[in-house]
């Protein structure tokens, strides 16, 4: 496939490897992230990480894997279903430390914990988690198919994963005023408040040439999940993958 021989990374001109700057993209943007994210998704971001959480509630999961947690929004949030622990995993150590802030601060530090970690070699036994999430990581990943493999194999027997993901809306005239909103505004305003002009130009480039929808599922069918399921969020702005081992 077409999304599969391009690989998209931050500098295009940089002959460091995709995972070592998507690293150095979060380093330098870490303390703006999450005001970014409110902004700039107007707050929808909330109500998509709610629905994900929510798909794992007929499971009870008592421990949980948030890969790519970035800040820990979404481990946050999984604590309504009432977990025992919650592990989040990402390469950038000053994301985690601005996840871990947050954390101490809502006293929840019993709870959750944020660990540096590959997404690709994660350190953890075979079929340890009850349930696996992931927002917005997926796309950033250097083997797409080897981190999906990754999340497959920590993952009990019967275990769910909840992946969100940006999509391509397809529907006149919302694709437009869309496509027009994220290649133009977005890169604008958020390269002006982060002084990072590649994490915001990276970002319409890297969600362009995503293998989304049932491109995407493929590779959870090759990892070996089954009942993988599809759920268009907002239009078709966001996507919610779920599937089950």
């Amino acid at each position: 496939m077409e999304n599969e021989k391009i690989e998209i990374k931050p500098d295009q001109t940089s002959d460091a490897s995709k995972k070592e700057q998507v690293e150095e993209m979060f380093n330098n943007i870490a303390q703006r992230y999450d005001f970014l994210n409110r902004f700039l998704s107007m707050g929808i971001d909330k109500g998509w990480r709610k629905k994900a959480i929510n798909s794992l509630k007929p499971i009870n999961p008592k421990l949980i894997l948030d890969v790519a947690t970035g800040t820990g929004d979404l481990a946050i949030a999984a604590l309504k279903l009432n977990p025992d622990k919650i592990i989040g995993v990402d390469i950038s150590e000053l994301m985690l430390d601005v996840g871990r802030e947050k954390i101490l601060k809502l006293n929840l530090d019993q709870v959750i914990e944020l660990r540096k970690g590959d997404s690709e070699n994660l350190r953890f036994e075979n079929n340890y988690f009850d349930a696996i999430t992931v927002a917005f990581g997926v796309r950033n990943f250097e083997n797409l198919q080897l981190g999906i493999d990754e999340m497959y194999r920590v993952l009990k027997p019967g275990g769910r994963i909840a992946i969100l993901e940006f999509s391509k809306i397809k529907t006149f005239p919302f694709n437009h005023i869309y496509n027009f909103y994220f290649s133009n505004i977005l890169p604008f305003f958020g390269g002006l408040i982060s002084n990072s002009k590649n994490a915001y130009t990276y970002l319409p480039e890297s969600v362009k040439h995503f293998p989304e929808g049932k491109d995407f599922t493929a590779y959870l069918d090759r990892s070996g999940f089954k009942q993988t399921n599809i759920q268009p969020l907002t239009f078709g702005i966001c996507s919610l993958y779920t599937a089950v081992k």
